[in-house]
């Protein structure tokens, strides 16, 4: 049997797999006050116990529960396949349809996790599945990880796994996850952006101090006034273009649709080619700072003696330093910087067997697409796995309509994804596995 003519459907039940994923409530709120992972992950391993994969449950506290098992050959380095379980909340009330009714409507599956990230999930699972029922399992291991807690941060899913059962990623040098494989579109081709890179986060907590006093008073010495300078430096400052490796190998690519050359000049113009999708790839030629809360005081007509305020930071891989020095400068020495969360940028080059296997299923299936890597500006469980020396790529293939604002979908109201996107996603990802 081969992956170029499979004599089972890969994408058959794809479809129905994401929409009783989402159907799932494991809304993340930061704080384990959500329902947690448990349920699903119960659904998981159900599922895969049916074809005869056993996956081990682990939990880092009750309810906040990860899977992780292995399947396949024994011919070569194991790879990881890894998603996450939980999603972000959503207020119902915005919603054009229940966000966890999985409701497939449109010729769309509608809910929270529908592309971030239960549709992946979905089709990692039907494909095994299929593939397990068919007797077509791939000669190379594979470790297959279903996490928790990514929307938080990853500390009580991927995080606890690398510091608490890293013995059950061994051998693993490679991990495909989200977020990429998923088509844009640029002067009419199809482009496909595979994530190899991720920026770094800095999030960080200023804090300013001053004279408390009544409000009626001369105050000189005011901590809102100095934290809201701060903030505003911040907050305005315009960060320099900065092409990584990443970024250079897309923007060539694009650049030669366009009919010219990629430089640092005109990338801003190269990243408008992609339309809706330049809302995001905006972001990854440049570190970026977002104020995002603002804490000061109690009552009007008192003065408070300190403020504070949190800024989700972003760096680049390769300009870590330049970000923390540019902060401190911005910032000022009277305001103190707190790093609440400081994970590194990550980036590898596209290039080995694995992204070679990545590309060939794309344009098995879009044989006029274009296939580049991409740096994506959030944050996945990759940064837990290149800990412990694994290459990572983002790899949830998905063709596109082009009208759709496919990036605003992450996190957002309404979050969907097409029915036919699903299965073609279910398709290459079969092709990927038999590549392999």
């Amino acid at each position: 049997m081969t992956a170029s003519a499979p004599e089972y459907d890969a994408a058959a039940e794809v479809v129905s797999i994401c929409s009783d994923l989402i159907g799932i409530d494991t809304s993340n709120f930061g704080d384990s006050s959500g329902p947690g992972e448990r349920k699903a992950a119960e659904h998981v391993a159900a599922l895969l116990d049916e074809v005869g994969i056993e996956m081990q449950v682990v939990e880092s506290e009750p309810g906040r529960t990860s899977l992780i098992g292995r399947w396949g050959g024994d011919v070569g380095e194991p790879v990881l396949l890894h998603g996450h379980l939980d999603v972000v909340p959503a207020n119902a009330a915005d919603w054009a349809v229940p966000p966890f009714s999985g409701e497939v409507r449109d010729s769309m599956v509608w809910g929270r996790g529908a592309v971030d990230m239960k549709d992946f999930d979905a089709m990692l699972l039907s494909s095994i599945r299929a593939r397990a029922r068919a007797g077509a399992v791939p000669e190379r291991p594979f470790v297959l990880c279903f996490t928790a807690d990514e929307e938080a941060g990853g500390a009580k899913g991927a995080g606890h796994l690398v510091r608490e059962h890293r013995d059950l990623l061994e051998g693993c040098t490679t991990a495909v996850g989200e977020v990429g494989g998923f088509s844009t579109t640029v002067r009419g081709r199809r482009v496909y952006l595979i994530e190899a890179a991720e920026k770094g986060m800095g999030w960080l907590r200023l804090t300013a101090r001053g004279n408390a006093g009544h409000g009626s008073m001369v105050h000189p010495d005011n901590a809102v006034t100095r934290l809201a300078t701060a903030v505003a430096r911040i907050g305005q400052h315009t960060w320099p273009v900065r092409l990584t490796p990443t970024m250079e190998v897309l923007l060539a690519a694009v650049a030669e649709l366009v009919g010219t050359e990629a430089t640092p000049a005109n990338a801003e113009s190269l990243i408008e080619e992609f339309g809706p999708a330049a809302r995001m790839l905006g972001a990854v030629i440049r570190n970026t700072t977002n104020p995002t809360m603002l804490e000061a005081g109690y009552k009007v007509n008192v003065v408070p003696g300190e403020a504070s305020a949190r800024i989700d930071g972003r760096f680049l891989p390769g300009y870590e330093d330049e970000f923390w020095d540019t902060v401190a400068v911005l910032a000022g020495p009277d305001v103190e910087i707190t790093r609440d969360v400081h994970m590194s940028a990550l980036e590898t080059s596209y290039d080995g067997q694995v992204a070679e296997a990545m590309t060939a299923s794309l344009l098995a299936e879009d044989p006029d697409a274009i296939v580049a890597p991409y740096l994506m500006s959030g944050g996945t469980d990759a940064k837990y796995w290149a800990q412990i020396g694994m290459r990572c790529f983002g790899f949830a293939p998905l063709r596109l309509p082009e009208d759709l604002d496919f990036t605003a979908l992450f996190h957002g109201v309404d979050e969907r994804v097409p029915v036919d996107s699903l299965e073609f996603g279910a398709r290459v990802f079969d092709r990927f596995l038999g590549t392999l």
